[in-house]
């Protein structure tokens, strides 16, 4: 294999072609930020209801089962977002080393970025189907009393 010379106009427009995925990165970075954070929020709960002091009263010993099972579910879908979001940022980032590669190499590798990056951007939708998901089914969970309880000590 004979060294050609790097040519630097190749590599700045390799440079160029990764500021798209580098943007998308940043992007998938933050999504996963507010579901680690949401999952974080689940587990807690879910740990305060499990080993805490059992809840007073019927109506509240009644309801922690589903609301633990709602926790469950919640948690898997909270937890399969996030791994397909990393997924979809490793693919990412093979798609930005696979055009380096491809410049420095001098390889015709154009099929390849475009598989990673289908994958990636597939990825990512999955991810924030299960994402929203989650929040579809915190949202039918949630229990906010309609009437405020009376506090006065009348």
């Amino acid at each position: 294999m004979i060294n050609q010379p790097l040519d630097i106009n190749n590599m700045s427009q390799a440079i160029q072609l990764a500021l798209g995925p580098a943007f998308l990165l940043t992007g998938i970075a933050g999504m996963l930020n507010v579901m680690t954070g949401r999952l974080a929020r689940i587990v807690n709960r879910g740990r305060h209801l499990s080993e805490g002091p059992a809840p007073t009263g019927a109506k509240a010993r009644e309801s922690l089962p589903a609301e633990l099972r709602d926790l469950e579910r919640r948690r898997r879908l909270a937890s399969a977002a996030i791994t397909a979001c990393t997924l979809a940022a490793l693919l990412v980032c093979t798609v930005i080393a696979t055009l380096f590669l491809e410049v420095m190499l001098h390889a015709p590798l154009e099929w390849l970025v475009g598989v990673l990056f289908t994958g990636s951007t597939l990825a990512l939708v999955a991810g924030l189907a299960f994402f929203l998901s989650e929040v579809h089914l915190a949202n039918r969970t949630i229990r906010i009393p309609l009437s405020a309880p009376n506090h006065s000590s009348e």
